[in-house]
């Protein structure tokens, strides 16, 4: 049977900060949002999430995403 990780089916958004930064808000279904940041730019925020989905899919199909009963989130 194939896993799917948890994050497989994220939503992401770049989102522009009153400091002039941005950040990546997160929305993964069941979850609160999370965001990520500080990015100095929009395509340095689009790069994160780009890499971000590459792993994700990297990692469906292998156990080594899931925890251990017990083990904290890092």
């Amino acid at each position: 049977m194939a896993l799917t990780h948890p994050h497989a089916d994220a939503s992401y958004r770049v989102v522009a900060r009153d400091d002039g930064s941005f950040e990546v808000e997160v929305n993964i279904p069941d979850t609160h949002p999370t965001r990520i940041r500080p990015f100095a730019t929009p395509s340095a925020a689009e790069n994160w999430i780009d890499e971000h989905r590459r792993w994700v899919q990297a990692q469906s199909g292998s156990r080594r995403w899931q925890l251990r009963p017990g083990t904290p989130p890092r």
